[in-house]
């Protein structure tokens, strides 16, 4: 078995564990055991697809770190330029505390959730403090490369910059930070395990997976605007809410190096950065031995059903699938769409992006023109973009990670296939899609008035036109049949051409918006092409 390098460094402090009571031989066989488990698993900001299999002595989150030295370039203007300490670090340590803090619930969750330990090792003459003291340094070893590939390249700037003592202090507030994110996603677990079952908690950790997906990628475009924020003469003004602002806390001891003048609120601050992370971590010792027992509700998979959405499913399942084989066809392709969270992680990020380009496509103009310009132009075309998720969501339709019993299909005596394509299709088309387009829809129209109905009624049938499209990446495939194992990076151009094809539709709708009476002719037209599509697209997938 591997010898891993901070197993080594921790060999130095051999003789202080042992001091104070820990077993350390088998300390270090649990954590070599923990690291070994984990080179198995790829962290949420490094899932690309690949065919390639990992190695055995491959570390997907150790090569996963480029990313992070890469976003960590988005903090070398707040801690190189300016003299404003107090302002520029309060914004340093809150990006950094952002990123950490999503990545520990996205990708360390299931170190700190742990159930293992529970049911393999304290059945072992293990003590319960070397357990639960390995668990901790599993994550502290993880955070330390983390925030270190993160915070690696502006602290060198910061060195050169500022001096010494600048950057001893900013380590000794990294190290503190670190403990405060612990602790508070720790807590914040308590929490809900207190109140909820397990489900409830894997449906937040989801979701935080997916904000922190979207997060990044929106991110980017803020690194060009990161200096020109710097340039702001942003004076301090104390408010009594900036007491529940963590990063204000870990800003305010720089505001000494600058002033080198005591300031009570400014004091107030620093005490707070040093002495809650060290109270929380008291708070969550003590709440340790609850938190093991809430554990076991991981285990726990009920889920209420909603009302209304049972309602909404039925009442589109019966209006859009004429035939009782199709609707269980599409209550299936419902249900996997909802309950797959491997699906959910890979198609969920585009629909966030897919809900938030139009916007940002609005802001732009909105910086080069006045709102009521806006207004009265034909921007609202921006809408097209909420098609970018189905090229991605449709490819996505034919992997599960319950791939292995697609063997029904085989077996269930299908009068025709087309309909197992059509309810899948319709499904995700009434569960993923839908909900996006109307609130955009409702959205626009609140902005640009009751004019563009007709604009978005084309754009909604364009998105089924364009969904039949896209299930060309079906063909020869049954929905759900594949190991998301086996996704290929060798439908990237394909995908290219489908977005290109969006904008192709936007012109062609921003032309027959010149022509009288050119937009009805369009839309007669467009609705004749995607019933005429739809079933013989549809009809020939299979083959």
């Amino acid at each position: 078995m591997r010898d891993f390098r901070s197993l080594k460094f921790l060999d130095l402090f051999k003789g202080l564990f042992e001091m104070a009571g820990i077993h350390y031989p088998q300390l270090r066989k649990i954590l070599t055991i923990k690291l070994t488990m984990d080179q198995r698993k790829v962290p949420t900001v490094f899932m690309q697809p690949n065919k390639r299999k990992k190695t055995l002595d491959e570390n997907a989150f150790m090569k996963s770190l480029w990313i992070y030295v890469l976003i960590g370039l988005v903090l070398i203007p707040f801690i190189g330029f300016g003299e404003n300490y107090f302002f520029q670090m309060s914004i340093f340590f809150g990006i950094v505390m952002f990123i950490v803090m999503t990545s520990m619930i996205s990708d360390f969750s299931s170190v700190l959730l742990d159930l293992r330990d529970k049911h393999i090792l304290q059945t072992r003459p293990v003590d319960k403090r070397t357990i639960n003291l390995a668990k901790s340094i599993h994550i502290i070893i993880y955070l330390f490369f983390l925030t270190g590939a993160l915070t690696a390249i502006p602290l060198v700037v910061g060195l050169v910059k500022h001096g010494i003592v600048f950057i001893a202090m900013t380590l000794v507030e990294l190290i503190l930070a670190d403990f405060l994110i612990v602790v508070i996603t720790a807590l914040v677990y308590y929490v809900i395990l207190r109140f909820y079952d397990g489900e409830k908690l894997k449906d937040i950790i989801n979701f935080v997976q997916i904000g922190l997906t979207v997060a990044i990628t929106i991110g980017y475009q803020l690194l060009g605007r990161s200096i020109s924020l710097l340039e702001m003469n942003s004076t301090f003004s104390p408010k009594w809410w900036q007491f529940f602002i963590p990063p204000i806390w870990f800003g305010a001891p720089f505001e000494w190096l600058e002033s080198a003048k005591w300031n009570p609120i400014i004091t107030s601050f620093s005490l707070m950065a040093l002495l809650v992370p060290i109270l929380a971590l008291f708070v969550y010792y003590k709440t340790m031995p609850s938190f093991e027992r809430n554990l076991q509700k991981l285990t726990s998979n009920s889920r209420e059903k909603k009302r209304f959405n049972h309602f909404w499913n039925n009442w589109m399942m019966n209006i859009l699938c004429r035939r009782k084989e199709e609707r269980a066809f599409y209550q299936f392709a419902h249900y996997m769409i909802r309950t797959e969270r491997e699906f959910r992680l890979k198609v969920y990020p585009s629909l966030g992006l897919a809900f938030i380009f139009p916007f940002i496509l609005l802001l732009n103009q909105l910086q080069l023109n006045s709102f009521h310009y806006l207004v009265a132009s034909k921007w609202y075309l921006s809408i097209y973009m909420c098609n970018l998720v189905i090229p991605n969501a449709v490819r996505m339709l034919k992997y599960s990670g319950k791939y292995k019993g697609s063997w029904i299909y085989r077996v269930t005596p299908l009068q025709n296939r087309a309909s197992l394509y059509n309810a899948t299709l319709k499904a995700f088309f009434v569960k993923l899609f839908l909900p996006i387009y109307f609130i955009l829809s409702i959205i626009f129209i609140v902005i640009f008035g009751f004019r563009i109905i007709p604009d978005l009624c084309i754009v909604l049938v364009f998105s089924i036109f364009f969904t039949v499209i896209c299930s060309n990446m079906l063909k020869g495939t049954i929905p759900f049949s594949e190991s998301f194992e086996v996704i290929g990076q060798n439908g990237g151009i394909r995908m290219i051409g489908y977005l290109m094809l969006i904008g192709v539709f936007v012109l062609i709708h921003r032309v027959v918006l010149n022509i009288p009476y050119g937009i009805w002719i369009y839309f007669v037209g467009i609705v004749s092409s995607t019933l005429i599509i739809w079933n013989r697209a549809l009809k020939t997938i299979w083959t």
